[in-house]
C-alpha cells in the first residue's frame, strides 16, 4: 500500500521522476518505510527503484510470515 501511495504522491514532485533523481526517489521511499523493513533493506544501498519496492515487499512479507509463525508457538505453550 505504502508504494502505491508514494508513487501516486511522486506525480506532484516531478523532480522524482528524472533519471537524475533516481537515487533521490529510493532514498525519499526508504526514510517512509517502517523501521523493521528499513532496518532489512537499508545498508543494500539499492538504487533501482522497482528493486528497493520488491525488496521491501519481500520484508514485509517476511516479517508478518514471522510473526504468525511466533505467536503461533505461543499460543500452543
Amino acid at each position: 500500500d505504502y508504494a502505491a501511495k508514494f508513487e501516486d504522491l511522486c506525480r506532484f514532485a516531478p523532480h522524482y521522476n528524472t533519471m537524475e533523481a533516481k537515487e533521490d526517489k529510493c532514498v525519499k521511499f526508504k526514510n517512509g518505510l517502517r523501521t523493521d523493513i528499513k532496518q532489512l533493506i537499508g545498508f543494500s544501498e539499492i538504487r533501482d527503484f522497482p528493486t528497493l519496492v520488491n525488496k521491501s515487499w519481500i520484508c514485509d512479507k517476511d516479517s508478518k510470515a514471522k510473526a504468525t509463525y511466533y505467536k503461533a508457538v505461543n499460543e500452543r505453550k
